[in-house]
């Protein structure tokens, strides 16, 4: 048989995207274009044979993402299914490009006012690297310019020479500047110093295997030290819905490049997502997952929807790797921590791989932002199904993280806010940065018949009330509850509009195919 040669599932995407990219960012530096390997869906039933190390490339260096890792001698390279290059070590890393910047060498015109008065001069660092880095909460060491400085740990930064063995992960980056403005890939535009956004542009990820994977192999989680392959063959593409699309479905080229890129995602609030790789914000990283998760579901040819399916289940291995390395997981906490559980989910079931897709049975402790802000109890409006609060109920401990930012929709609006309790500003994170995002992988899990795997039922009940709740009922019962109590708050006219209720593509699917499921769509009401 012949073979043809084109690009990998993830960087195909890269043609349909090429007039975007210079429009954002001009003419496109040289080498900054993906290497072309084999595009194949595979299966069992074509298998990819693992290649010998001789059939590998000899590389002095690779460059991705603008990136470039030079070796002190030439070593084999091969690249994962995703697209992201292994290197066969032990190997010696002597050189990267754009190079690390570390106390004077970082220019004074390129330090901002906040890291001027946090990071001692001798400490300040860009385009910094982490080799094998920790699983832990906030522990970050790829730029001094990251808003919290207790994140900030100068002592983990890999220097050159970085030497390699099997099992190793290095994560490069490339710095944002002072006065740059960033795209993310939905929504955001983000630059230094700028409320919670992160200094970081760039990551990308330098694996260091023992010898060659088939070209079907997933690049372990940066975080996992056994450096776990997954293959694509094993994916069950079969459990995934092809429905019409109802409403206009997002153009593919962006839903591909949405997790074209690692997703690295270990501190609050988003501090050090790299810019360029994954949305930032909470909302919109949510956000994303859900148009995907609709996406994915559409009767696409199988051409069309490998790329999104690689690039969705790579994500959640990175994701995943990170609690199974330690992490605590991603808290309730207004509108930042949400989006994660779904493509950890999601990867788990389509690998077949029970404790992926078992999130919360592997550990119990772990936290989920869309489980922390839901539950069930007695609500003020008949429901039954609640949002628990800016910061809801933490698995590790049963209890609101913050007491002020719990449970509130038990109490009526007109005792909100007594005894310094913040239920508005809850509520306000409930309407505006929150349940809207929710919709379309509640909805996919659904159609799966994948409720088990989540393990926590509110929240699809919660999101069933969302949908289908009079919202704007409930927005003048609280804003005539506020203004017989002497109050002074109110809810905004464009936290109240039922066309706010999601994305419009999201919308016409839920519109389109909720009501044909066998679960009650009622289920979220209390029983009379």
């Amino acid at each position: 048989m012949r073979r043809t040669t084109t690009r990998s599932p993830i960087s195909a995407l890269l043609a349909g995207v090429a007039a975007m990219v210079l429009t954002a960012c001009g003419p496109a530096r040289a080498g900054d274009e993906e290497v072309e390997i084999a595009l194949k869906i595979y299966t069992k039933a074509n298998a990819p044979a693992t290649p010998k190390l001789d059939d590998l490339p000899l590389r002095v260096n690779v460059r991705q993402y603008g990136i470039t890792w030079t070796f002190a001698k030439p070593a084999r390279v091969g690249q994962f299914v995703s697209g992201d290059y292994y290197v066969v070590g032990p190997v010696t890393v002597v050189g990267i490009v754009p190079k690390p910047l570390f106390g004077e060498d970082v220019p004074e015109s390129e330090l901002g006012k906040r890291e001027k008065e946090r990071v001692p001069r001798d400490q300040c660092l860009r385009n910094g690297s982490m080799l094998n880095p920790p699983a832990k909460l906030n522990v970050f060491a790829y730029d001094s310019g990251i808003k919290s400085r207790s994140y900030y740990h100068p002592e983990l930064a890999a220097w050159l020479p970085i030497k390699m063995k099997p099992g190793d992960s290095l994560i490069s980056s490339i710095s944002l500047k002072v006065g740059q403005k960033v795209p993310t890939p939905h929504k955001e535009l983000c630059y230094r110093e700028h409320h919670d956004d992160s200094p970081v542009r760039t990551m990308a990820v330098l694996t260091c295997l023992a010898g060659p994977v088939s070209a079907d192999a997933f690049r372990p989680s940066p975080f996992d030290r056994k450096n776990t392959i997954r293959l694509a063959r094993n994916l069950r593409r079969n459990l995934v819905p092809s429905l019409k699309p109802a409403g206009t479905m997002p153009p593919l080229e962006k839903m591909y490049r949405i997790f074209q890129r690692p997703w690295v995602y270990t501190c609050w609030f988003g501090f050090d997502l790299p810019i360029e790789n994954m949305p930032h914000y909470g909302e919109h990283l949510a956000a994303a997952v859900s148009l995907a998760s609709m996406t994915l579901c559409c009767d696409l040819t199988a051409e069309q929807k490998e790329p999104l399916m690689v690039g969705m289940v790579q994500a959640g291995i990175d994701l995943w790797g990170t609690i199974d390395a330690g992490h605590p997981g991603w808290c309730g906490w207004g509108g930042h921590h949400h989006g994660p559980k779904p493509l950890i989910v999601l990867g788990g079931i389509l690998l077949g791989d029970e404790r992926m897709a078992n999130p919360n049975k592997t550990y119990p402790k772990v936290e989920f932002q869309e489980d922390n802000q839901t539950m069930y109890g007695k609500g003020w409006t008949g429901a039954r199904a609640l949002f628990a609060g800016h910061s809801g109920i933490q698995s590790a401990s049963g209890k609101p993280d913050r007491p002020k930012w719990g449970p509130y929709e038990h109490i009526h609006p007109s005792k909100w806010d007594e005894n310094g309790m913040r239920n508005m500003q809850s509520d306000s994170y409930r309407r505006a940065n929150t349940s809207r995002s929710w919709p379309g992988y509640a909805l996919m899990l659904r159609l799966m018949k994948a409720e088990k795997y989540w393990a926590h039922d509110a929240f699809f009940d919660y999101v069933d009330r969302w949908m289908t709740e009079d919202n704007s009922q409930t927005a003048k019962d609280i804003n005539a509850a506020a203004e017989a109590a002497g109050k002074s708050w109110r809810m905004a006219a464009w936290m109240t509009r039922d066309t706010r209720r999601t994305d419009a593509f999201v919308q016409a699917m839920w519109d389109k195919y909720r009501p044909t499921l066998d679960a009650p769509i009622d289920g979220w009401k209390l029983k009379e």
